[in-house]
């Protein structure tokens, strides 16, 4: 699997030209392309890279890619990101690494948005990988009540459960928030339930992403695919 992330990732640095204002995405896969990101870097290339993570930043750092900021740098050229789940209309799930909502910001502020997966994370529906929702921790058994009501009414029914840490505490966000993540199993509807989400007082942000990726890069036994919105 490891070395289907690297083809995705090596896919991916090909989109990458010199001087482009660059988002640079959370997770296993992501982190293969912020490798390789910096051998560019090493060799000449020259980029600016906004960070969707704490994590994200100190490995670019220690690969001496050039890091700025969404306040800096409010608008990107390109963001290279990975995905827990994707559909053929590029509609993802995120948020599996905790990171969900600093890259939906950087994602949005981006021209492009190139996702890298393997095979394995691609879908007929939605719903498979569990949904995470990035809530404040204030007002959180309300908050969750709210999701479990919302999604009763959308036909949607499974687990809603707050993310834990290795200690057993709650997982915190860079954003200080907290996650729960929805096992609402198969999706037929994602923008009504993002549309459902996002009224809620309490939800910060979830994890659909819809309407953002442009590109998919999908590495499987036979090479990568590109698949396009």
């Amino acid at each position: 699997m490891s070395d289907l992330k690297k083809q995705a990732a090596a896919a991916a640095v090909d989109y990458v030209t010199d001087g482009m204002r660059l988002g640079i995405g959370t997770g296993s896969t992501a982190d293969e392309f912020t490798k390789l990101l910096g051998v560019r870097v090493a060799m000449g290339l020259q980029v600016v890279g906004v960070p969707t993570s704490e994590r994200t930043a100190a490995l670019a750092r220690s690969l001496n890619i050039p890091l700025s900021t969404l306040e800096e740098t409010p608008e990107l050229d390109l963001t290279v990101d990975g995905a827990d789940e994707l559909d053929a209309a590029l509609r993802l799930v995120k948020g599996g690494g905790g990171a969900l909502l600093r890259e939906k910001i950087v994602a949005a502020a981006s021209a492009r948005m190139v996702v890298i997966a393997d095979a394995s994370k691609k879908v007929d529906m939605l719903g498979r990988f569990p949904l995470p929702i990035e809530v404040n921790p204030f007002g959180l058994g309300a908050t969750r009540i709210a999701v479990e009501r919302m999604a009763e009414k959308l036909g949607l029914s499974g687990p809603i459960e707050l993310r834990k840490g290795p200690d057993g505490l709650p997982f915190v966000t860079d954003g200080g928030h907290y996650i729960l993540d929805a096992s609402f199993g198969r999706i037929p509807d994602a923008e009504a339930l993002a549309n459902a989400l996002v009224a809620i007082p309490g939800v910060v942000e979830h994890g659909l992403f819809i309407g953002l990726a442009t590109t998919a890069l999908v590495a499987g036994p036979n090479g990568v695919e590109t698949l396009t919105a």
